[in-house]
């Protein structure tokens, strides 16, 4: 209760802190529930191509008719459900490979190690481009046949981020791991005889639930800027189905000296810099209010 005590006080005094929390909460709000009450579904076409913001349209319309407010919010549903997913796949692969690197030790955890030097020298985004453009086709086929409704390149960007972003959090949790190990109340729980995996579960983890937070708040980030830099591309989210990225790509198209729709840009854009701001702004504010040297 006095660590919960010392956290809410650290956050009461980090006003961004409690900005970026409301501002999140509010897109996922409008995200899943304000976008019901648009009038407009995302996918429906209409004649009333590029217009400007109006009543009708409070954010304007596409090329298609699509009303830009229905397909932003949209978008941020793809967007956030995309970063959360992958950033989960991020975080059972990272914090398992880390723990088990860091209390194993020796040989076993120089070898994992290097296994972690020779990843981080591939060019991972690049490689989840590859692999996502040339596993299209036979995915789709093994998800047809098992019954599964999943668009097959939302589940290989969802995998394939999720797979190549781990790294950070291993290295990280193995460092604290190999400090943790060696404090008095896990040589005194090795000494009574309990299990290796009642250590890593029910001593190692709970201590290390904090970093946890902070880098997931972190990796949302990171993950969101890569798929909407892979739907920029035009290898991230298929239509009719949309994401910030492929907005902003949507509009990139329609840039031209002669007539600016500024609306496809400007809306869809701000959503998705103000998000990754204030991601980031979170996972900053959560490192130091979990951090016991600035509670003291």
């Amino acid at each position: 209760m006095k660590a919960l005590a010392n956290f809410y006080s650290v956050v009461r005094r980090d006003p961004l802190l409690i900005v970026c929390a409301f501002y999140l909460v509010a897109v996922m709000l409008l995200a899943f529930v304000g976008i019901h009450f648009t009038g407009y579904t995302y996918d429906q076409i209409s004649d009333a191509s590029l217009l400007e913001p109006s009543h009708a349209h409070p954010f304007g319309t596409d090329v298609n008719g699509h009303d830009l407010l229905t397909r932003t919010l949209y978008g941020a549903q793809i967007s956030l459900v995309v970063a959360a997913a992958a950033t989960l796949v991020s975080l059972l692969v990272g914090v398992s490979y880390g723990m088990i690197s860091g209390y194993v030790g020796g040989r076993t955890d120089n070898l994992m190690m290097r296994v972690i030097e020779i990843l981080y020298s591939l060019p991972t985004l690049v490689l989840v481009i590859v692999l996502v453009t040339a596993l299209d086709s036979p995915v789709a086929w093994a998800l047809q046949a098992l019954g599964v409704t999943i668009p097959p390149r939302l589940f290989l960007i969802v995998a394939f981020l999720g797979l190549t972003e781990w790294f950070t959090m291993a290295r990280i949790i193995r460092g604290q791991v190999l400090v943790l190990k060696e404090q008095a109340f896990v040589q005194a729980s090795a000494a009574l005889g309990q299990s290796h995996g009642r250590l890593l579960w029910q001593h190692l983890l709970p201590n290390l639930s904090g970093l946890i937070v902070v880098y997931l708040t972190l990796t949302v980030p990171a993950v969101m800027l890569d798929e909407s830099f892979m739907s920029f591309l035009g290898v991230g989210v298929p239509a009719p189905l949309a994401s910030w990225g492929t907005l902003v790509a949507d509009a990139a198209l329609l840039i031209n000296p002669i007539k600016s729709y500024w609306w496809m840009l400007v809306f869809p854009g701000t959503f998705m810099t103000l998000t990754l701001l204030a991601l980031n702004f979170l996972g900053d504010g959560l490192r130091d209010a979990l951090d016991p040297r600035v509670r003291k």
